[in-house]
């Protein structure tokens, strides 16, 4: 009996313990003016400021000039074939490729095609002809925009040209179709079908966003306390020796339940207001941010411990945004990363969180397909709770030890002072 009521003593100072801990770092966090504007300005407004940035998704109708020396049926054709695209619009048509690159230069074009003087005579010849593209490289999209429009043209004018060349041969329609298009296809592009950046950038920052404003707030708080010397890794003497789990679980549940509904504010609101496309079911996104979320507080309590001072958060912010977001591999396969760049992506909880929010939200998975980087998620997050604990375990030990250290180095100056006066 004396056990059990020792037992549920226990518990109950515990969970006291653990409350107390938890509404303590409440009030750091509503009394920091720079943490709050990373937790409503940062975490809040910058998916609405990526949304109304990116809001278009859509680039289209590219401007480009046209340089048509061949002056062919062909050419002609191909130039009205492009300028009805998507992609792109024939805004200038140029005699001489020395007037297009001083269009090109006025940026009032992002892109020339160019058709050489022989280029309906080849083709006549049935040799190859061929055609010059040039496209802006100060943008990706102005690139992907001219590749893409042209090509399709180009595709659909090599099948024309192979039909017109078997209809000479002596050969029927149908049988020149058959020719060309020997195994029909469909293309069919179920996750981006009007391949917009919108649907590929933000499918991968917004759960980023999650991760980098609680970093930064966390670590922040953490370093203005050092500062102070009020080292949350400093146990009151009630809770010594049994009560880092408390502290780290306690810190942890502030930040998880805050950020449990900014997450669900960025996974589920956010998408909503732009009609933003929702794959994914709700529950499972939910089980996701859980998951990612606990992640999360587990690797900035490590990380923070680090943290020294408050402005070191800002050189951070500058250094490991872009690398995280890269690391995320929604625009380079991480197959293709080198070895050491792939091992120090497993570090960050967004490497398996960004690629589980894509495969759920934008590619339409459930549970069963993102298993692998929740079983990650977990261990990661399992491994980040052991080193935040260490690291609470080993900062209390240090102050503790200069404590003491201070108190002996007084009375030691005490004495000296003392045998001086008798």
């Amino acid at each position: 009996m004396n056990q059990f009521h020792t037992i549920t003593a226990f518990i109950k100072q515990w969970l006291k313990d653990f409350w107390g801990i938890c509404c303590h770092e409440w009030k750091l966090i509503v009394h920091d003016g720079g943490v709050l504007i990373i937790f409503t300005i940062g975490a809040l407004g910058y998916p609405l400021l990526y949304n109304l940035m990116y809001k278009n998704g859509v680039l289209e109708d590219v401007a480009i000039a046209v340089v048509d020396n061949a002056d062919c049926s062909e050419s002609r054709r191909y130039i009205r074939e492009v300028d009805a695209t998507r992609e792109l619009e024939v805004a200038y048509r140029c005699a001489t490729m020395a007037e297009a690159e001083r269009l090109f230069q006025q940026r009032k074009v992002n892109g020339i095609i160019y058709f050489p003087k022989d280029f309906g005579e080849r083709l006549a010849r049935m040799e190859t002809a061929t055609l010059s593209i040039y496209a802006d490289m100060s943008s990706f999209l102005y690139y992907k925009n001219l590749m893409m429009g042209s090509h399709f043209v180009m595709l659909h004018e090599i099948g024309e040209i192979q039909i017109e060349r078997y209809a000479a041969a002596g050969f029927t329609e149908e049988q020149s179709m058959q020719l060309v298009s020997a195994i029909p296809y469909e293309e069919n592009n179920p996750y981006n079908r009007t391949f917009s950046y919108t649907i590929f950038f933000l499918s991968a920052a917004l759960l980023m966003v999650v991760q980098q404003t609680m970093f930064y707030g966390m670590t922040m708080l953490a370093g203005t306390q050092r500062e102070e010397h009020h080292s949350f890794a400093l146990l009151p003497s009630h809770l010594e020796g049994v009560g880092i789990g408390r502290v780290v679980l306690g810190r942890g549940f502030a930040y998880g339940l805050l950020y449990l509904a900014i997450g669900m504010y960025i996974a589920f609101i956010v998408p909503a207001i732009f009609d933003f496309p929702q794959r994914g079911g709700f529950w499972d996104i939910l089980v996701l941010l859980l998951f990612f979320i606990t992640d999360c507080v587990f690797f900035c309590s490590t990380w923070s411990s680090f943290i020294t001072r408050r402005e070191t958060v800002f050189i951070l912010l500058l250094v490991m945004s872009p690398v995280a977001m890269f690391l995320t591999g929604f625009s380079w396969p991480t197959s293709s990363f080198p070895f050491v760049w792939k091992c120090f992506s497993y570090l960050l909880p967004s490497t398996f969180g960004c690629q589980a929010f894509i495969n759920l939200n934008t590619a339409g998975g459930d549970l069963t397909t993102v298993r692998p980087q929740i079983i990650a998620m977990t261990v990661q997050g399992a491994i980040y709770y052991l080193t935040a604990s260490l690291a609470v375990y080993a900062e209390n030990r240090f102050i503790r030890s200069e404590r003491v250290q201070r108190v002996k180095a007084k009375r030691k100056e005490l004495l000296r002072r003392l045998k001086v006066e008798i």
